[in-house]
């Protein structure tokens, strides 16, 4: 073949290339990323509970400014400012929203292949789930959590307290408070409380694969992956409940029912659901019971 011939001839066929291997967090990562959400709730908690007493402060003390003993009046009346329960649930609902934000944007920049994949595998599962009957299974799961869970809870407590620092919080707001509580304890902090255990962490147990064919993980450690997740799930919840492990297993059964949603579905979201339901009857309380005013 001459020079001219070999120029103009066609170019070898090109090799089958493969899929870019998936970039997928560690448990390592992942532990390091829930260690960073609750750390990013104290920090931003801190910050903006000491803005809110110092503006209350300087108001109060301009008010009093000159006045006898204006001091001690000062101090007297900013501590009671800051324990008005409506303050209080609002820099709550503020945190968990700056926190969450926070942390979703860092999951979605980190890992943005995984966010939409639907197999527990190889991703997150922000994806339709694969039928309804899924999303059916997840209200059976928000109902029937609380009412069994609860039984345990109260049966390993004998006659010990079982109370959350948040319910007790919801209960002394008012109207509106609650309302603004309700509504990040019900949707916001599902969803980023799923996507971190039920998405990332339980993802990373199970082990990426880079193609669905290749997720043969042996029935071992999907129930490793459940348990290990599910009791992380609860432990973190500790300080909240005031260290009483007895209400532990009640939020350990919800980890294991949203892990098994988010395994079989295909899908976060019936797990974001189910949680969701959750803690719709677990704030339910407060608006049935009657407070006394102020």
């Amino acid at each position: 073949m001459n020079a001219s011939a070999e120029l103009f001839a066609a170019p070898p066929p090109m090799p089958p290339t493969l899929p870019a291997p998936v970039r997928a967090p560690g448990v390592g990562e992942a532990i390091g990323l829930l260690a960073l959400y609750f750390a990013l709730q104290l920090a931003v908690g801190f910050t903006a509970g000491s803005l809110v007493g110092l503006v209350v402060g300087m108001r109060i003390g301009l008010a009093h400014d000159g006045a006898r003993g204006s001091s001690d009046h000062t101090m007297s009346a900013l501590q009671a400012a800051l324990s008005n329960p409506d303050l209080r649930t609002g820099v709550t609902a503020a945190t968990l929203l700056i926190a969450a934000s926070v942390t979703l944007w860092i999951v979605h920049r980190r890992w943005p292949r995984q966010w939409r994949l639907g197999s527990a595998w190889q991703g997150f599962g922000f994806a339709p789930s694969a039928g309804a009957a899924f999303y059916a299974a997840a209200l059976a799961l928000g109902v029937g959590v609380p009412i069994i869970g609860g039984m345990l809870t109260h049966l390993l407590a004998g006659s010990h307290p079982v109370t959350q620092s948040i319910a007790q919080m919801g209960q002394s707001a008012s109207l509106s408070g609650r309302l603004v509580l309700a509504l990040s304890a019900v949707t916001l902090g599902p969803l980023v409380e799923e996507t971190l255990f039920r998405g990332v962490l339980f993802s990373s147990l199970l082990g990426f694969r880079r193609a669905p064919a290749m997720a043969t993980a042996g029935n071992t450690r999907i129930a490793l992956a459940m348990g290990l997740s599910a009791l992380l799930f609860g432990m973190v919840h500790l300080p909240d409940l005031g260290w009483r492990w007895y209400a532990v297993p009640n939020l350990a059964l919800l980890g294991l029912g949203c892990a098994w949603l988010r395994l079989k579905s295909g899908s976060l979201w019936p797990a974001v659901m189910a949680h969701g339901i959750n803690n719709v009857l677990a704030v339910a309380g407060w608006f049935v019971v009657a407070h006394p005013p102020g």
